[in-house]
């Protein structure tokens, strides 16, 4: 599905809105994420904000299971995907063989993604120090 099936609000409507450099969240729950290439990865379940920088940290993106259920779940940096407006879907630089490596939870054991242990292994895998959540000074 893609944002545009889920634009309740017109936010798309037009060339002249805001998006897709300005996307509300509600519209990207749900879209596909594909790989360069094709491969389907999943679909974007959630946005983990970070509330005191105000930007996103992570998309939690869900591969396997059958229709969306069942499935590992992945909190991918943000940075890492690339919106495809051609086809209307994300994209992630990420063969699914790699994925299925890639540090994930289940949708009743959430980790800590605040955790410095949390952000040394996404830094680990993705190679990058994106979704880092900025913490207040002592």
């Amino acid at each position: 599905m893609s944002y545009l099936d889920r634009d309740m609000l017109g936010i798309y409507r037009n060339d002249t809105g805001p998006g897709p450099a300005l996307m509300g969240a509600d519209t990207m729950i749900g879209d596909d994420v594909h790989n360069h290439s094709d491969e389907e990865l999943g679909e974007i379940k959630e946005l983990m904000l970070d509330m005191r920088s105000g930007q996103i940290a992570y998309a939690v993106l869900s591969f396997g299971g059958m229709l969306g259920l069942g499935g590992k779940l992945f909190a991918v940096p943000w940075e890492k995907l690339t919106l495809d407006t051609v086809n209307k879907r994300f994209l992630l630089n990420l063969a699914s063989s790699q994925l299925k490596d890639a540090p994930g939870f289940d949708h009743n054991n959430w980790p800590d993604m605040a955790s410095d242990a949390w952000h040394q292994q996404m830094e680990a895998f993705y190679g990058s120090s994106a979704g880092r959540i900025r913490r207040e000074a002592p």
